[in-house]
C-alpha cells in the first residue's frame, strides 16, 4: 500500500510515494524541472496561476506511473502547501484570478489599517498576530481594488485547499489553515468573525472547516481516469509547508523545534502557551496536530529572509572555485568566532524578525592583515546561526523552551560547522533526518486515514541520520561574539 504525498511550493510541486509498511520513499518526482514562474505585475506583487500547480502534480504522478509504480495501490493522499496564499473560485470551481501567493506584499497597508481599527490588544489576545499581510488581508485587497472580480467569488481558499478540491470536489479548509490566514480566534476557538466583519468578507465565501489530520474527502472517478488513483481514495491530511515540515520531523510536542536553512531560514517551534510577540516578529498558528490532542498545540513561526542566500552569495563572490562542501571545509579552518569578524546576513529585503526593517547585510570588524577568505566564510555561517539564535530568543520570551532542534539533512544543515555552531548557541541537541515535505504529507495521510494507528507508529520508521551535540569549548567565544553581533543589530535598528 502506498500513501501519496503532495508538496505544493512556489518553486515546484513534488509528489512522493511512501510505502506504508516500510516507511520508505519508493518514488518521487518534481515539476517543473526549472523553477516555476512567479508573475510580478507591480513592485511587491507575486502571483501564480493555481492551475499550473495541478498540471505539475499530474506530470509528477504520471512520471512515477511511467517508472512502473502502480497508482492503484494508493490508499491515502496528503497535501502540504505554500502558506498564506489566496485562491478564489467561482461557482463552477474555476479560479477568478491568479493566486496572490505568500511573498506578495500588496496587502501590508490593509493589515496595518486593520490592526489600528480592531485594536492592538484584541488582535494580540485573540489572533496572537497582527492581521498583517496574510490571506484575509489579501482577499480584502481584491474586494477594494477588483470589486468585479470579488463579486464572482464563490469560495476563497488556501493553495492546499484548492488541490484537495480538485481531487475530491469538496471545498473545505482546516482550522490550522484559518489561523494562518489570520481568521482564527484563539480565545473563542472558532472563526474570527470580527476580522471578517472588519474586512467585509461575507460568511458564505468561507469554506467549511474539517480536521487537518483526518478524512477530508474522497477522490472522484475523474481522478481515477486521469491519474489512475482509485475512486474513493481518502484525502486525509493537509497542512501549510512549515507546520508540515515540523510534522514530517516528528515535531509534535512543546519544546520541540523544526528548522530549515534554504534561501531563507525558518524555525518552527511547538508550544502550549497561547502568547503573542508584542512586535509580531514571529507568528503563532494552530499546529497541525492541534485537534488531535486535549491540550493546545501552537506553532510559533520564525522566518529569516537572509540566511542561505547569504551563504550562496559568499560562495559566488568569495569562493567561486569551491563547492559548498569545499567551502564548508575551508571555513572550518578559521578559529571559532572568526577572530572577531562578524557578518549580519540581512541582505534579502525587510526582515519580520527585525520588525519589518530592511537593514542590509554587513561585514563588521574586518582586519585586512589578520582576516582572509576562511574567516569570511566562517563568519557568514556564524552570522546565519546568530540570526537563528536571535529569533529563538524571541520565541523563548513567548514561553517556548527548546531542548531539541530537528532538521532535514539539506541546505545549511549539510555544513558540520553550521550545525555545531547552532547547537552550541542554542544549547540544544540537533537531530537530522531523511525526510521532506512530500513524505511528511504522505505519513500524515496514512495517519489521518487510520492506517497508522498513532503518531508513534507513523514515525517509527523515520530515519535519523545524525545527532549533533553542543561543543562545550565553543560556548564562551560564541557567546561573546553573539553579544557583539546583537549590539550591531540593535544599532542598525536605531
Amino acid at each position: 500500500m502506498y500513501s501519496l504525498g503532495i508538496d505544493v511550493g512556489s518553486s515546484s510541486v513534488k509528489v512522493s510515494l511512501l510505502d506504508i509498511e516500510s516507511g520508505k520513499c519508493i518514488s518521487s518526482a518534481t515539476n517543473p524541472k526549472t523553477e516555476a514562474p512567479i508573475k510580478s505585475l507591480e513592485k511587491g506583487w507575486a502571483e501564480q496561476d493555481p492551475r499550473s500547480w495541478w498540471n505539475y502534480l499530474c506530470e509528477g504522478v504520471r512520471e512515477m506511473a511511467a517508472s512502473g509504480f502502480d497508482m492503484g495501490k494508493v490508499v491515502s493522499i496528503g497535501i502540504s502547501y505554500q502558506m498564506h496564499g489566496l485562491v478564489a473560485l467561482d461557482k463552477e470551481g474555476t479560479p477568478v484570478r491568479d493566486s496572490i501567493i505568500w511573498c506578495d506584499s500588496r496587502a501590508v497597508p490593509l493589515g496595518a489599517e486593520a490592526l489600528q481599527a480592531i485594536g492592538y490588544e484584541r488582535c494580540m489576545s485573540h489572533l496572537l498576530n497582527s492581521p498583517g499581510n496574510f490571506t484575509a488581508a489579501k482577499l480584502a485587497w481584491v474586494k477594494r481594488n477588483e470589486p468585479d472580480i470579488y463579486a464572482k467569488i464563490w469560495r476563497f481558499m488556501l493553495p492546499g485547499d484548492y488541490i484537495a478540491f480538485l481531487l475530491t470536489g469538496e471545498a473545505v479548509t482546516t482550522a490550522t489553515g484559518m489561523s494562518e490566514g489570520i481568521l482564527w480566534d484563539f480565545v473563542d476557538r472558532r472563526r474570527a468573525h470580527f476580522v471578517a466583519d472588519y474586512f467585509g468578507i461575507e460568511s458564505d465565501k468561507f469554506c467549511p472547516v474539517v480536521q487537518a489530520i483526518g478524512i477530508q474527502g474522497y477522490t472522484t472517478a475523474a481522478i481515477q481516469a486521469e491519474l489512475g488513483i482509485p475512486t474513493g481514495t481518502p484525502v486525509s491530511y493537509r497542512a501549510g509547508d512549515q507546520p508540515n515540515n515540523a510534522f514530517s520531523l516528528d515535531v509534535l510536542n512543546p519544546g520541540e523545534i523544526a528548522a530549515t536553512g534554504g534561501t531563507s531560514g525558518v524555525v518552527y517551534g511547538v508550544t502550549d502557551v497561547p502568547k503573542a510577540d508584542p512586535q509580531s516578529r514571529v507568528n503563532t498558528f494552530l499546529h497541525v496536530t492541534s485537534a488531535t490532542v486535549s491540550e493546545p498545540r501552537l506553532g510559533v513561526l520564525l522566518c529569516i529572509n537572509g540566511t542561505g542566500i547569504m551563504n550562496s552569495w559568499a560562495r559566488r563572490n568569495i569562493a567561486p572555485d569551491l563547492s559548498y562542501a569545499g567551502m564548508n571545509a575551508l571555513a572550518a579552518t578559521a578559529p571559532v568566532a572568526s577572530d572577531g569578524l562578524l557578518v549580519l546576513p540581512f541582505g534579502n529585503g525587510a526582515e519580520r524578525v527585525l520588525a519589518n526593517r530592511s537593514t542590509g547585510a554587513r561585514l563588521v570588524g574586518i582586519d585586512l592583515i589578520r582576516h582572509s577568505k576562511q574567516h569570511i566564510l566562517r563568519a557568514v555561517q556564524e552570522g546565519i546561526a546568530f540570526s537563528f539564535r536571535y529569533g529563538i530568543d524571541i520565541m523563548k520570551d513567548m514561553g517556548l523552551q527548546p531542548d531539541v532542534i530537528r532538521a532535514g539533512m539539506a541546505n545549511m544543515f549539510l555544513s558540520p560547522l553550521f550545525r555545531s555552531t547552532l547547537a552550541t548557541l542554542c544549547d540544544a541537541r540537533i537531530e537530522l533526518f531523511d525526510t521532506d515535505g512530500s513524505l511528511g504529507a504522505a505519513r500524515g495521510a496514512a495517519l489521518g486515514a487510520g492506517i497508522y494507528k498513532s503518531t508513534d507508529e507513523a514515525f517509527a520508521t523515520l530515519a535519523k541520520l545524525d545527532t549533533v551535540e553542543p561543543e562545550a569549548e565553543w560556548k564562551q567565544p560564541l557567546e561573546v561574539a553573539y553579544s557583539r553581533w546583537k549590539q550591531e543589530v540593535n544599532n542598525s535598528l536605531k
